[in-house]
């Protein structure tokens, strides 16, 4: 028996170093990340003052977090787990680390105040504790990017010293936390205008490029597991097609340990206009086959660019985040159709979908048609959406079969299914595939993180 018990210790020890992040690839990474989910509006809650504005300043000041600011309970580890259960894998924690620092200015420390830092390092472990991946940003954040053209020294001297901090904090965190370079403010409309390609373009993307590689350097050389931690490179503007223009560059990484960030909210007249009259027209609905081909074609881009040059793709943001209208075909069967239909697309091209969730307040007539961060438990309030993420990745309790979905994703979907199954391993640790063995014995069984062993008798 003890043999037995030696042999079993062996083996799941073997198993565990094999679903280390930090010995796997980072495309093996983002397929193991399977589905993602944001906490949104939270620790990147950020309130700017006008110059002068005592009143503002006095009642920013007065608060005793902003976590909640925008609308968010503070994040407790059930609302953590109850992302967990409903399936998912991977939690985005944006951050604004402006918040309270010291020496914010021309010159400054531009020191992050220690109860942030802790604050987030809780929430860090709060996902790391319930199994799943956390990345870590920098945000909006006030703002403060926008003024990298006309003083990019002082800019980057900032940027600098945030990551410095937060490097050494985190240094130690395993791998299942990445850390993100940045998120949409990669975008310079004052030095290359996007809509009209006015303006000097090669210099706009060189500051995003410069920035991406000043971050991979950076975490590089700051000690502990960052040395082998998987980084999120954020493209330009996070826009699918102003990152697959060649002028974006990924940064180089002598441990080739990256993925490339992008967003996706088309078509933003369904995820985001309440009302005609805003600068572009209100949709009602969304899922005819011009719909899908369009989806389609957008993950495609990201899937010919990146994906098949094994660059890793983590869509960071996509979600509905408008009001329902049932009167003008916006109803909840609609925002569940928009949802997993892209979650599906880009899981189905290995890609990670990471949905972009915030807290909603019914008391002003808004409908939560996500997540309840408030409701005991904290939950999803449409278990439809919930059944069909997990259908996604192969969890609704049968073994899913390539018939479930579109001819031209079969191929495809067979290996991101394959990361999600259960796994059978002889006592010495031989892989024997995803069905149970029916000769008597004892074996291991792996799904995700979990190692186990059971008797087949």
């Amino acid at each position: 028996m003890k043999n037995i018990v030696t042999i079993l210790v062996f083996a799941c020890a073997q198993l565990w170093a094999q679903t280390d992040p930090l010995t796997m690839t980072t495309a093996q990474v983002v397929k193991d990340m399977g589905l993602g989910i944001n906490i949104g509006n939270t620790m990147e809650a950020r309130i700017v003052c006008d110059p002068g504005d005592s009143g503002c300043e006095n009642w920013v000041n007065g608060m005793e977090t902003l976590e909640t600011s925008w609308g968010s309970p503070e994040i407790t580890n059930a609302i953590v787990k109850g992302y967990a259960d409903a399936g998912f894998k991977t939690v985005r924690i944006p951050v604004a680390w402006s918040n309270r620092m010291t020496g914010d200015n021309a010159g400054g420390t531009y020191t992050i105040n220690p109860a942030l830092m802790n604050r987030v390092e809780q929430i860090v472990n709060y996902v790391l504790g319930n199994g799943m991946y956390a990345i870590v940003n920098i945000h909006w954040d006030g703002g403060w990017w926008e003024k990298f053209p006309t003083d990019s020294a002082e800019c980057m001297k900032k940027y600098i010293r945030i990551w410095e901090q937060i490097t050494a904090k985190f240094k130690d965190k395993s791998g299942y936390l990445v850390f993100e370079s940045l998120n949409e403010e990669g975008v310079w409309q004052s030095v290359w205008n996007q809509y009209d390609n006015s303006g000097n373009k090669d210099r706009a993307y060189g500051l995003l490029n410069s920035i991406n590689q000043k971050f991979t350097d950076l975490v590089r050389a700051s000690g502990g597991n960052n040395g082998e931690r998987h980084l999120l490179i954020a493209g330009y503007a996070t826009n699918i097609d102003r990152t697959i223009d060649p002028l974006f560059k990924m940064p180089t990484d002598s441990k080739n340990r990256q993925a490339v960030s992008v967003h996706y909210y088309d078509p933003f007249g369904f995820t985001h206009i309440n009302e005609d009259g805003e600068w572009t027209d209100f949709i009602g609905t969304w899922g005819t086959p011009a719909d899908i081909n369009a989806l389609n074609n957008e993950m495609d881009k990201m899937k010919t660019t990146f994906v098949d040059n094994d660059i890793p793709v983590i869509i960071g943001e996509y979600g509905f985040a408008a009001k329902l209208n049932d009167s003008r075909g916006r109803t909840q069967a609609q925002v569940r159709n928009y949802t997993l239909k892209v979650a599906e697309a880009i899981y189905t091209r290995d890609m990670c979908p990471v949905l972009w969730d915030v807290q909603l307040n019914p008391d002003n007539g808004e409908v939560i048609y996500y997540y309840n961060r408030k409701s005991t438990p904290p939950a999803f309030t449409d278990q439809q959406l919930v059944a069909g993420f997990k259908n996604i990745v192969g969890e609704d309790g049968e073994t899913p079969t390539l018939n479930d979905h579109p001819a031209d994703v079969r191929q495809r979907v067979s290996s991101a299914w394959a990361s999600q199954l259960v796994s059978y391993y002889t006592i010495k640790g031989v892989p024997l595939g995803n069905v149970k063995p029916q000769k008597a014995g004892v074996y291991i069984v792996k799904q995700g993180n979990s190692v186990k062993k059971i008797a087949v008798k």
